[in-house]
C-alpha cells in the first residue's frame, strides 16, 4: 500500500492531535479497576463521545465519524502518543461492536451502540469458565428456552471489567445434546438482572481487574441473542479475531511505548545489549504498524479477518513483554519506584494468555495457516 498519507488523512490526524492536546487530562485518572477510577474513565468516554472521538470509524448515526480504517489507525496512534487514558469501554467498542456490525440486527445496533459509544453501558467479557479457559468449546453454562427468551445458568470466570461493568456478552450451550463447537448461542445480558451474582477477583494490588459471574436462571429476551441460536461459535470467531487481529491492541499502543523506551534509554543509558533490545522493540512496533496497514488494505478491498490474526496476536503479546522487560532492566532497582513501567510489565504478562493462550494460537497457525496435521489433543 501507499504509506504516504493523503491530505484528507493528514488533516484528520492534525484535528485529532489538536483536540487531544487540548483535552487529555493533565493528571492520570485513577485506575479503572477501582470504583472511583471506573467512573472517571466513564466520564472520559462521554467527553470523547461528545466530540465524536470515541468511535471514529463507526457510522455517524451511532456516534462515529464514518472514518476509514486507515484514519482509525492514525487516530489510535495519536491517542496513545498523547498519553490519553486507557479505554474502559474497550470490551464493547473493540470486541462486541464489530460483532454487532457483522452479525447483529438493525434493532440491536440502534439500541446498543450509541450508549456503548458514550460509556453509558460498559461491557464485560463472559467467556472463560472453570475447566473451559482457552478451550471455550468445553463450556458448560447453559441456555434453556422459555417464553419470549432464554434462561441462562452457570459460572463465568476471569471476566474482564465485570466488577463494575453494566452488561456482559458471551457463549452459552443452548443444545444440551451438542458437543464442542455446535449448539452454542451468543448472548448479551444485564449484570444487574435477577439471578446474576458478580464476585470480584482481587489481584495482588487489591484491585478487581476480573470477576466471577454466577447465573441462576437469568432471563434474557430473544432480542439479546446475536446471530442464530445454535450458531454462536461462528459469531464468537468474529469477536475473537478482532481481539487478536486488529482493534483491541492497535499499533499506536506499542509505537508510543517504544518511543517512551527510547526516551528512557537516553535518560539512564545502558549497555550495548540493552541498546540492541531497545532497537528490537522499536523495530517490532514498526513491523506491527506495517502489518496493520496491510490488514487495513485487505479489509478495505473486501477481505476478512481470519486465522492469520493468531500470528498477529503472538507478535504483539510477546513484543509487549520484551519491551517492558527491557525498561525494567534499564531501570534496575529503581524499577519498583517507576509505577508506569512496572504496572505496564505486570499487565503485559497477561498478553500471552488472554484472547487465547500462545499454545492455542500456535495450533491455529500450524493447522489453519501452515496445513500441518492436527496433533493428539
Amino acid at each position: 500500500m501507499d504509506l504516504d498519507l493523503d491530505d484528507h488523512t493528514l488533516a484528520f490526524r492534525d484535528q485529532a492531535r489538536t483536540w487531544l492536546a487540548d483535552n487529555v487530562p493533565a493528571e492520570p485518572l485513577a485506575s479503572f479497576d477501582t470504583a472511583e477510577g471506573f467512573e472517571q474513565h466513564r466520564a472520559w468516554e462521554a467527553k470523547l463521545a461528545d466530540a465524536r472521538w470515541s468511535v471514529v470509524s463507526w457510522p455517524e448515526e451511532f456516534g462515529g465519524r464514518d472514518a476509514s480504517l486507515l484514519e482509525w489507525v492514525v487516530f489510535e496512534e495519536e491517542y496513545y502518543a498523547s498519553g490519553a487514558p486507557g479505554r474502559v469501554s474497550q470490551n464493547g467498542i473493540f470486541m462486541l461492536a464489530p460483532t454487532l456490525f457483522s452479525h447483529g440486527t438493525d434493532e440491536q445496533r440502534t439500541r446498543i451502540l450509541p450508549g456503548m459509544a458514550r460509556g453509558d453501558q460498559i461491557w464485560a467479557q463472559a467467556w472463560s469458565e472453570p475447566e473451559a479457559g482457552s478451550d471455550i468449546a468445553a463450556l458448560r453454562s447453559s441456555a434453556v428456552r422459555t417464553d419470549g427468551g432464554w434462561l441462562l445458568s452457570g459460572q463465568k470466570t476471569w471476566s474482564s471489567r465485570a466488577a463494575y461493568a453494566d452488561r456482559a456478552f458471551g457463549l452459552f450451550r443452548s443444545d444440551p445434546e451438542s458437543v464442542r463447537h455446535k449448539g452454542l448461542t451468543y448472548f448479551m445480558f444485564d449484570l444487574r438482572s435477577p439471578g446474576v451474582q458478580v464476585r470480584p477477583i482481587r489481584q495482588l494490588d487489591g484491585e478487581p481487574g476480573f470477576a466471577e459471574i454466577f447465573l441462576d436462571e437469568v432471563f434474557v429476551p430473544d432480542a439479546d441473542v446475536i446471530g442464530e441460536p445454535g450458531a454462536g461459535w461462528r459469531v464468537a470467531m468474529t469477536t475473537a479475531n478482532n481481539e487478536r487481529g486488529l482493534s483491541l491492541r492497535s499499533p499506536g499502543r506499542f509505537l508510543a511505548a517504544a518511543d517512551r523506551l527510547i526516551g528512557l534509554w537516553r535518560e539512564v543509558g545502558g549497555s550495548r545489549e540493552t541498546a540492541d533490545r531497545v532497537v528490537d522493540a522499536w523495530i517490532g512496533a514498526r513491523a506491527y504498524q506495517l502489518y496493520t496497514f496491510g490488514t487495513v488494505t485487505r479489509l478495505t478491498e473486501g477481505g476478512e479477518l481470519g486465522p492469520e490474526s493468531s500470528v498477529n496476536k503472538l507478535h504483539w503479546s510477546h513484543l509487549d513483554v520484551a519491551l517492558h522487560e527491557t525498561a525494567l532492566d534499564l531501570l534496575g532497582p529503581e524499577a519498583e519506584l517507576r509505577g508506569d513501567w512496572l504496572d505496564g510489565w505486570l499487565f503485559s504478562l497477561a498478553g500471552p494468555i488472554y484472547g487465547g493462550t500462545d499454545q492455542i494460537q500456535r495450533n491455529t497457525v500450524a493447522e489453519r495457516l501452515l496445513g500441518l496435521p492436527r496433533g493428539d489433543r
